[in-house]
């Protein structure tokens, strides 16, 4: 790894620019989580299978993020060494969304039959612009958050400020995200969107990406222009060249070894709770809204009219808990700090905000078994939402599971910046090696929570009741085996006005 790179403190509007891109691309991400799961289920892929698609996800952040990060660590490009990879990511987005949006069009005029419920060409543009959105996403955030660490000048306190700001922003796209989601005729904006073969909710969906479309362009070219970065030399990337001019650096896979050869303690432990964590996470952030569709309302993606449109409005639902979740997320985020102290410092947090989430992800099946005694209790056939105590029950679950999530999104990267300063590597490959911790265990739970549905008579509640055990494990490895850092850190933006 490079040594850190010592630069002059900047103003703390540009890391606040810099972080505001995290807006644009978890808009995206927001509306993956909650519409493209049921969408991809209109394509005639088996809910089974669903999982598997959402592989890209993981795989593309097992193999991008670690060689974006290293690339832009060593990257002599004279606009800067984040910024080119931050451009090209945004336009790799506009194509992906293109693709995901129109596949039922372009699948419709390339043969697909609107009788056949299975539209094998749709699939394929889809998967196809899927996985370039993943790739997309992650040369995008990989050198954001790298280029945060170097606004902050090697600054403890600064990354954690950059990393409050990440979050923040990370909320703001979530809500938005989410909002727009959760709307049922935004597709009327742009009426070109609803064709023979995009139906409503397609049309709502094809909506909402052409605005993430506009609004991360609009984010990401305003913050590459206005925030500039001082290019680096060959000599500063760790790349220098011997007498005949050939470099003389280390391959990308000898500093992936070397990176974890020299992890102290801390870092492995750190890694090991951070899987745990999204090992815990990802079956709820893969099928929360299918979940409130089909357990909590009781519809059906292929059903009658009636089962569908209650499936729909299950899912609008669920889009709208998202939002509810994400603005406790942005509150949650503000007050990490003084709870932190009054439990006993961050590993504490840890723990105790992952025990909450293995009894929200528990709280899952009460809220199901309930849904479905009421429906017993008014006949097998009906056809109308559940009752407003158990549409609440189910909403303040998805409010109360952005405490964790604020944890999640703080704590690690925060840690893993300041570890990586202190030993005066590259952010972008530590903050890779860090991302492996994450998508590793989403690649586990892709994989086995299909089957798993499946074995225990499909739906969504044998994966939950696995990550509520997954969570409690994370919980007490935080509190008992995670060190507690040095210093101890400010997690939330209360403390930003003293950065100007």
């Amino acid at each position: 790894m490079e040594t850190g790179q010592t630069v002059t403190p900047i103003p703390l509007w540009n890391i606040v620019v810099i972080s505001a891109i995290a807006a644009g691309i978890q808009f995206g991400w927001a509306l993956q989580l909650s519409l493209l799961t049921p969408y991809v289920q209109t394509l005639g892929v088996p809910h089974v299978w669903a999982a598997f698609i959402w592989l890209c996800g993981p795989i593309s952040g097992l193999v991008v993020q670690p060689i974006v990060g290293y690339s832009s660590d060593r990257c002599t490009s004279r606009i800067g060494r984040r910024r080119p990879f931050i451009a090209v990511g945004a336009c790799f987005v506009t194509v992906a969304v293109f693709m995901i949006g129109f596949a039922k069009d372009i699948g419709h005029r390339s043969g697909d039959s609107l009788q056949n419920p299975t539209k094998p060409r749709a699939v394929a543009i889809f998967v196809t612009g899927f996985w370039i959105l993943d790739v997309a996403n992650n040369m995008l955030q990989g050198p954001c958050r790298a280029f945060l660490a170097d606004l902050s000048s090697n600054d403890h306190k600064r990354m954690r400020i950059a990393n409050a700001w990440f979050s923040f922003f990370m909320a703001v796209g979530n809500v938005l995200g989410y909002a727009a989601g959760s709307f049922s005729d935004l597709h009327k904006l742009l009426p070109f969107t609803q064709t023979t073969a995009c139906d409503v909710y397609c049309a709502n969906l094809k909506t909402c990406f052409i605005i993430d479309i506009v609004f991360l362009l609009s984010i990401t070219i305003t913050a590459i222009t206005t925030v500039k970065e001082t290019p680096i030399t060959r000599k500063e990337a760790g790349d220098e060249e011997d007498n005949e001019g050939r470099s003389s650096g280390r391959p990308f896979f000898a500093e992936l070894v070397m990176a974890f050869k020299t992890l102290k303690k801390p870092m492995w432990i750190l890694l090991l709770v951070t899987c745990l964590n999204w090992m815990a996470w990802f079956p709820f952030l893969l099928y929360d809204t299918d979940w409130m569709g089909a357990e909590v309302y009781g519809g059906k993606v292929k059903g009658s009219a009636s089962q569908q449109k209650l499936y729909d409005e299950g899912v609008r639902a669920g889009a709208l808990g998202l939002m509810i979740n994400s603005i406790v997320l942005a509150f949650a985020s503000l007050g990490l700090e003084p709870v932190s102290r009054l439990i006993g410092g961050v590993k504490n947090m840890w723990g105790v905000v992952n025990l909450i989430l293995a009894a929200c992800l528990a709280g899952t099946v009460w809220i199901t078994k309930v849904a479905e005694a009421w429906r017993g209790e008014h006949g097998p056939q009906i056809l109308t939402p559940p009752p407003t105590r158990i549409k609440t029950s189910a909403l303040a679950l998805f409010g109360l599971l952005g405490i964790p999530l604020a944890v999640t999104f703080s704590i690690p990267f925060a840690l893993a910046s300041i570890y990586c300063s202190e030993e005066g590597g590259g952010q972008g490959l530590s903050l890779g090696v860090l991302n492996l911790s994450i998508v590793i265990p989403q690649m586990i739970i892709s994989v086995i929570s299909g089957p798993i549905d499946a074995a225990f008579g499909g739906g969504n509640l044998p994966a939950f009741v696995l990550g509520s055990i997954l969570a409690a494990i994370s919980a007490l490895l935080a509190i008992f085996a995670l060190p507690n850092p040095k210093t101890q850190l400010s997690l939330n933006s209360t403390g930003m006005a003293g950065a100007h």
